[in-house]
């Protein structure tokens, strides 16, 4: 697998202009995609998804924990830094999965479109395609984020998908017959 990895990393690293990469790239550092999650977690909780967005923020402070032993247990170095080491898996598109995708979780059932969603997976894709194009990363560390942070978002939309009355059983709105927020 590494074979071809390495071919088609050759083939596509700066391809495209360093400036427009590097901005794409960007969409998964923590300073931009953590304060969309932030602010879909507010939102959500504001409506009485609490739980919800307690599950989105958990699945998001697991991500290190999930990545950075990989990263020293491989030490895998970079396309274009074979001196450095941890470049397996990319924490940049497992930030950017997670975070772009709890967020429209969160925010899909306020939604008449499913335009969160997609949103989501344009933003990841641009992140990936960012950190490969640029040779920040190989596509199979992008790959293995991508599969890695998987099961995290499974938790998320389990309990984004939850009917809101859960959620307010317990200060009783639901059972006083109060809408909720």
């Amino acid at each position: 697998m590494l074979t071809p990895d390495h071919a088609l990393s050759r083939a596509v690293v700066r391809t495209v202009p360093d400036a427009v990469t590097e901005r794409l790239a960007d969409l998964g550092n923590i300073q931009v995609a953590v304060p969309v999650l932030v602010l879909a977690m507010l939102y959500a909780a504001r409506r009485g998804r609490a739980r919800a967005a307690l599950t989105a923020g958990l699945a998001m402070a697991l991500v290190p924990a999930l990545i950075v032993p990989l990263k020293e247990w491989t030490a895998r170095p970079g396309p274009l830094e074979p001196w450095a080491a941890g470049y397996f898996p990319s924490g940049h598109t497992a930030t950017a999965l997670t975070a772009y995708t709890a967020a429209a979780l969160l925010l899909t059932p306020y939604t008449r479109r499913p335009w969160p969603p997609a949103l989501a997976a344009l933003l990841t894709a641009l992140t990936a395609t960012g950190l490969v194009l640029r040779g920040f990363h190989w596509p199979l560390d992008v790959l293995a984020s991508l599969l890695l942070c998987t099961p995290l978002l499974l938790a998320v939309r389990r309990a984004a998908v939850r009917p809101v009355r859960a959620d307010h059983r317990r200060d009783g709105r639901a059972a006083a017959g109060q809408p909720p927020k």
